[in-house]
């Protein structure tokens, strides 16, 4: 998995995404890593030092007309 620097951050990042064990809202997630057609995201609460993933997956019909390669 990739560490998301600054600059190569999705343009619609997740915030204050709740703590999937004690509730309380983390800012920003520490690793994103995007393949075609998911986002997963590295959580990391500090406040019970909880790390989780989430993954999101999105519809592959619309990646399934983009060229692989040049």
């Amino acid at each position: 998995m990739a560490r998301a620097g600054f600059t190569d951050l999705p343009k619609e990042l997740p915030k204050q995404n709740p703590c999937a064990q004690c509730g309380q809202p983390i800012a920003l997630p520490e690793w994103v890593e995007e393949r075609r057609g998911r986002t997963a995201y590295l959580w990391h609460c500090y406040a019970c030092d909880y790390r989780f993933q989430a993954v999101a997956i999105f519809d592959t019909a619309a990646y399934e007309d983009e060229a692989l390669a040049a």
